[in-house]
């Protein structure tokens, strides 16, 4: 692994059992793109990485796939092989999103995750995490904080 993502650390964990090769992979090169010296050894179950970059996230229906709302913009926290954790600053009314995360190379991966938790922090803002189900095709998401350009007719 060490030689593909270039980077030092993930080689040394065991591959946990039921993780979608493709999300392992895609993680892999998403954390190895940010970090390429490693991290330090972390004592959990299941390694995270501190993680403080934007995310969009889109939710979808109860298929999987189809778009319920627009985008939001949240801030990571934490990222693992298995899922996400993150802020933002209204409830989320979704159960599942297709979250966007861009690679430092500004390519995007696309994950689909299970919101599983969610609290209100004493800050004023909401901290969320779920667990990643699989991958999707995703591309750049659209830029909402901007109008689109117009041409004059």
């Amino acid at each position: 692994m060490q030689a593909a993502s270039g980077y030092r650390g993930l080689d040394r964990i065991a591959p946990k059992p039921g993780v979608d090769p493709e999300i392992r992979s895609g993680i892999q090169s998403l954390l190895a793109s940010y970090y390429p010296d490693g991290l330090v050894v972390e004592r959990r179950r299941e390694r995270r990485f501190p993680y403080p970059h934007l995310v969009y996230l889109t939710p979808v229906g109860e298929d999987g796939a189809t778009p319920t709302s627009e985008p939001i913009v949240v801030i990571g926290k934490h990222l693992s092989e298995g899922g996400l954790g993150f802020f933002h600053q209204q409830p989320l009314a979704c159960r599942q999103a297709v979250v966007s995360l861009e690679m430092a190379n500004g390519h995007w991966f696309g994950l689909l995750i299970d919101l599983t938790w969610c609290r209100f922090t004493r800050h004023g803002w909401y901290e969320s995490g779920g667990r990643f189900l699989r991958t999707v095709p995703t591309g750049a998401p659209l830029n909402r904080s901007r109008p689109l350009a117009t041409t004059p007719a």
